[in-house]
């Protein structure tokens, strides 16, 4: 039976499933102020290192606008390519040590139009159980074979190598995880998967969405803090998170590159990011890989190791509390909010079933005093 709108608005609710937006007023990281005045310690967001607040981030977008004023104008291919774009993505493709990359509008468009124009009819794509909704979805999409493989089960991933392999020894074969998982905080075991998709002549696709600005010496991600950046396929990677800014980006070798500039839908058919956007993001890339980047980094890993949730090794200042009901998730964050804490409750399709959580995210920007009043309240919840 299929459901009414207003139907189905009740069976979300029923399930504590319902979801609805909550306005701010702009505040400085990680404060955050409501339409009440009320003041909130933000352990949401996915400013990592504080950037959004920058001066220098400011600075730049406020002269990019002040030159190039407030939009492309255009799509990239029309008239909506500024020497600005070029700059980044030049600069992108240095940093990621390939020919050359491209920009989209987010993070979303970058996967939908990465793999709907790489792979297709008679293609696999195999993909981590835990990979974000924007590459399920542009794999789906895609129109290729898709296969799933448990998160990070190597031995899995292989056999649905090995037999997809034996069935032809031309197919194109996409592997697609993520560095660091959204929700999890995790890694994936990147060495090995490399190794993998060698063996089998496969490509890899390598979401560092939640990894650029937090690993590697540099702050460029996993691949480059394992040191195999050129052993991966298609470096892909926001920066709307660790960054400050806003966009997406995949980083490949030229041929890769001009099918994007040919193919990919999200790419042709969308108004290039306006100058300002570009612009805070190149200075983000370059404080990211300055002193003071790394040394934004130790602070937040300093943070994350002083958030009092048991890990036998924080690997990224994601940090899940997972909590099992969806009901048990909402009340959590409903008792931190009421103490001045921001900690979202996620749930399913967000998550698996059965697995509803408090996702805390750690900044640069905490203090001691706010991981104190959030470990303070985090000992009440789990007791």
């Amino acid at each position: 039976m299929t459901l009414s709108d207003e139907q189905e608005l009740v069976h979300l609710q029923n399930q504590n499933l319902l979801r609805s937006l909550r306005t701010w007023q702009t505040a400085p990281s990680p404060l955050l102020t409501s339409l009440q005045n009320e003041s909130y310690i933000n352990f949401s967001s996915n400013d990592y290192l504080g950037l959004s607040q920058h001066s220098t981030l400011k600075e730049a977008a406020i002269k990019a606008t002040q030159n190039s004023g407030t939009g492309a104008t255009a799509s990239r291919l029309v008239c909506g390519t500024f020497d600005c774009h070029r700059e980044l993505e030049q600069r992108i493709a240095a940093l990621k040590e390939s020919d050359d990359a491209r920009v989209f509008a987010n993070g979303y468009c970058t996967a939908m139009g990465t793999i709907t124009a790489l792979v297709g009819k008679g293609d696999t794509i195999i993909l981590d159980k835990l990979s974000h909704a924007c590459l399920i979805d542009a794999s789906k999409l895609s129109g290729a074979q898709v296969r799933v493989f448990p998160h990070n089960n190597l031995d899995r991933l292989e056999s649905i190598l090995r037999t997809t392999r034996e069935k032809s020894a031309k197919a194109r074969i996409l592997v697609i995880t993520e560095s660091v998982f959204s929700m999890d905080g995790d890694c994936c075991p990147l060495l090995e998967i490399i190794a993998l998709k060698n063996k089998y002549e496969a490509s890899l696709l390598l979401d560092e969405a939640h990894a650029l600005g937090v690993l590697g010496e540099r702050g460029l991600g996993l691949a480059e803090q394992l040191g195999v950046q050129q052993d991966v396929d298609l470096q892909m990677g926001t920066l709307g998170k660790a960054a400050g800014s806003a966009g997406g980006y995949l980083a490949a070798n030229q041929t890769i590159i001009d099918l994007l500039t040919n193919k990919a839908r999200s790419f042709i058919y969308s108004t290039a990011p306006p100058p300002a956007q570009i612009a805070a993001s190149l200075a983000a890339l370059n404080l990211i890989v300055s002193e003071e980047g790394a040394k934004l980094r130790t602070r937040l890993f300093e943070n994350a190791n002083a958030v009092a949730i048991p890990s036998p090794e924080r690997l990224s200042p994601i940090i899940p509390l997972i909590l099992g009901e969806n009901e048990k998730a909402l009340q959590a964050s409903e008792k931190l909010s009421a103490k001045g804490l921001l900690v979202p409750a996620i749930r399913f399709p967000t998550v698996p079933k059965g697995t509803a959580r408090l996702r805390i995210t750690v900044s640069a920007a905490h203090t001691e005093e706010h991981l104190q009043k959030l470990n303070q309240i985090l000992c009440e919840i789990t007791g």
